[in-house]
Formats: C-alpha cells, structure tokens, sequence
C-alpha cells in the first residue's frame, strides 16, 4: 500500500537513515499492522461519513504528522513550478485517487476483499511492463507470476461460481484504485527523478496537494454531516495519523536502512492482516476460496518481483 515515491523509485538518493530507536524488525512488523488495519479503519470511517470525507479526514492527518516532521528535521518544500506541477499528478494517482476508490469500494465490499486487491498492485505493475514496453523487461518467471496472480484474483472472487453474491462495482473500484498505484509510481519515475529534493519534502508535497485536491472535491459530492459520529471519526484520525503520515516516516526508514527490495515486502503481509482484522474484529465471512485465492494472488505477486541474476561478462 505504498503511497508515496522512495529513494527506489530514484526521486532522490535517500540521506543515511536517522539513529535507530527500534529494530528494523520491530519497525517493519508496526508498519505492516498498521497497513493490514487501514482497511477496517477505512470501513468503521465510512460508516459515518461519505467517502470523500474520509479520504480528506485521512489527508488531512496524514499531511499533519508529515508536517511536523519536517519541522522537526528542518525540510522545505521543493521549489519550482514544473516540480508541482509533476506531484500534483503524483498526488492524485498514489493518494486522491485510490484511496477514494478503496472508500467507495468499502461501502459495497468487506474489508478483507478490499485488503486483497490491494495486494494485485505489483500484477498491475507487470502487466503495465508488459504494455509499456519499460526498459524493466520481463522474464519468463515473472510472466509466469503474472498469470498466476491474476488467476489468483479469479480464485478469490469465485469465478467458477460465476461471482455469484459479489458486488462487481464494489470490486472494481477496489481493482481500480489498486491500479492506480504502479501508474503513479511509472509516472514519478520518468518525471521527477534527480530533482535533488528529499524524500520526506517531496512526500510532504505530494500529501498537501492531495488534501486540496479533495478539498476541492469534497463539498462538490457530499454535504455535511448532521451529527458527529465519534467512532468513525476516530477510524479517520488513525487511518491518516497512523495508516498515512507514520506508515510513510517508517517506510522511508526502513528503505534507509534495508533498502527498497526488503521493505516492501510488507506488502505481502497487508492481505493477511486486513483479513484476520476483518474476520476477528468485525465479523466478516470468509469463504475458502479468499485465503487460497489471497495466497496465489501473494505467490504471483512475488514472483512478479523476481530479478534476472546479472551476468558478469569475463574481460580478456
């Protein structure tokens, strides 16, 4: 569920990361929970308010947090026009966008299935390989990947059952927004690489632009509340306190610290998660084919993330 662009995707060199107060185990388990709660925080917060307002509840404490640490580090916010003007575009597909298709999606699907989705975005990302034509060629293990995660995707939905019981909408945006994701990062990569500005500058921009994005949105599509439902609202600050301003601190840590292929493999411990959440704390069914599909669905997905061994040419 990376939102945000990293030292990876060559936005920047990453700094050397800060003194460790916890192990990077211990950090990397924290972010996974708090990755694998995001979507039944997303459930409980629309259960009180419209989707748009949940997406810009999370924006909002999201960029807060960010803000403060770059405060405390000293960071400003980068500079030029053209820059924005890429992480405006940057902030609607990693941030805006998807994460207000998962809450639309949420208001029709549980949150386990929404947690699974979100774990395509590396087939999606492949795939997107595939027709692009990237310099990133793909390998007949990754291809093999491919098919098998995206046959994975089929197992989770039932497709023998002919989607008997899923709400189709539901799961296309939640497909969609998973989507979302690998186009962002394609895009950041081509366009903002070697600005010179850091990670955390860059990332704290790109929130802001997505919070006056839906700023701009949001009254257009809902109205207020009549009443102030406490629960939900609480979901909301966690989801953007928790779920996006301290996820994107620890990732860009562990990236720091451990590099970008170790850190994100959280992502293939956010489906686990966002199921027993869902399962355990808010009584969602889980048929036998959502955990089988989940795993060949992982199965793919890391096997999309296999790298060909480079070949030492012998010099003469």
């Amino acid at each position: 569920m990376s939102t945000v662009t990293t030292p990876a995707d060559r936005v920047t060199t990453a700094p050397s990361a800060p003194p460790r107060r916890l192990d990077w185990r211990l950090r990397f388990a924290a972010l996974s929970l708090i990755w694998g709660f995001s979507f039944l925080l997303i459930k409980v917060g629309t259960e009180g308010y419209a989707p748009f307002q949940v997406t810009l509840g999370r924006l909002v404490f999201g960029t807060a947090v960010l803000a403060a640490a770059m405060a405390v580090r000293r960071e400003r916010l980068p500079r030029g026009a053209r820059t924005w003007g890429h992480l405006a575009v940057a902030a609607f597909l990693l941030n805006a966008l998807p994460f207000s298709l998962f809450a639309y999606a949420e208001l029709t699907i549980p949150s386990t299935l929404a947690g699974i989705c979100n774990a395509t975005s590396p087939l999606w990302g492949m795939a997107l390989s595939l027709v692009a034509l990237s310099e990133d060629r793909p390998t007949r293990v990754r291809v093999a990947g491919l098919g098998l995660g995206f046959l994975g995707v089929l197992t989770v939905l039932g497709a023998w059952q002919g989607f008997h019981g899923l709400d189709a909408t539901g799961t296309a945006l939640a497909l969609l927004a998973s989507l979302s994701y690998p186009i962002g990062w394609i895009y950041v990569r081509r366009t903002l690489a070697g600005t010179g500005h850091s990670h955390l500058s860059m990332t704290g921009a790109q929130l802001l632009l997505a919070t006056v994005q839906l700023a701009v949105v949001t009254p257009l599509f809902t109205t207020l509340p009549t009443r102030v439902s406490v629960v939900p609202l609480l979901a909301i600050a966690a989801l953007g306190a928790l779920g996006t301003g301290l996820a994107v601190l620890l990732q860009y840590g562990l990236v720091a610290e451990v590099g970008p292929t170790t850190a994100q493999m959280v992502t293939y411990f956010i489906p686990v998660i966002a199921t027993a959440a869902g399962v355990a704390l808010l009584g969602e069914a889980l048929a036998w084919s959502t955990p089988v599909g989940a795993v060949i669905v992982l199965t793919g997905a890391a096997l999309t993330q296999v790298r060909p061994k480079s070949r030492k040419v012998a010099q003469s």
